[in-house]
């Protein structure tokens, strides 16, 4: 994986972006410290080789609490895109809350409802879109997002999403005893998918918004041009 560290100095100014052959002695040299982490991802970084598909489409793929719809909304604005959240589309299409499609069908049901509306979703064009934390766990899913649009992985960490979502009563998936071994599970099933289809990753639990936008929007608009 080919990882991109960004240096800050003490005012706070960006001095440069560096892939990992720069050594953190060059870093200490210019008085600088690492603020974040940001990589692109995808089969072939194993190679080497940086991403390059082109698509007016992104995707939004990352747990509970990491920011989706929050960061989608703003991408959207920049862009002039519409935006769609399709835990949200699908409340709007069954006139119901996701906590009430896992009461009566189940979290399978609930799921092949997701996967159609993903369906339908993938075929637009030109659209911002964030998905629900489960949409990757089944293949077609992973295979439609990663056909049709640009993968953003917004990572965060359990601790993060546990003072994000404590509050939160509309998570089917963290009414237990226990959310953050719940959290931890979910993080550790799921994280080997996500990167499995991203093609660009931000941790969302140590950026501001805005930031994380700007990172998502430089690289899209790189791969666009």
């Amino acid at each position: 994986m080919l990882v991109y560290y960004r240096y800050k100095n003490k005012d706070n100014r960006l001095i440069f972006t560096a892939h990992q052959a720069v050594t953190w002695k060059t870093a200490l040299c210019k008085q600088a410290c690492p603020i974040l982490i940001i990589s692109r991802t995808g089969e072939a970084d194993q190679q080497g080789i940086l991403m390059t598909r082109r698509s007016e489409n992104i995707y939004l793929v990352g747990l509970m609490g990491a920011g989706k719809t929050t960061i989608g909304r703003q991408l959207a604005r920049s862009l002039k895109l519409p935006f769609y959240d399709s835990d949200k589309a699908i409340e709007e299409r069954t006139g119901v809350d996701i906590p009430t499609i896992f009461e009566f069908e189940g979290e399978e049901g609930f799921r092949d409802r997701e996967q159609k509306m993903i369906q339908q979703l993938t075929q637009m064009e030109g659209i911002v879109m964030a998905t629900g934390g489960g949409a990757i766990l089944r293949e077609e899913n992973r295979r439609l997002l990663k056909e049709n649009g640009f993968i953003v992985y917004l990572q965060c960490s359990v601790e993060r999403i546990l003072e994000r979502t404590r509050r939160d009563t509309q998570r089917p998936l963290l009414k237990t005893d226990n959310p953050r071994e719940r959290i931890e599970t979910l993080f550790a099933q799921r994280e080997p998918l996500y990167l499995s289809c991203a093609d660009f990753k931000v941790d969302t639990g140590i950026l501001q918004s805005k930031e994380v936008v700007n990172l998502i929007l430089e690289e899209y608009k790189s791969i666009n041009r």
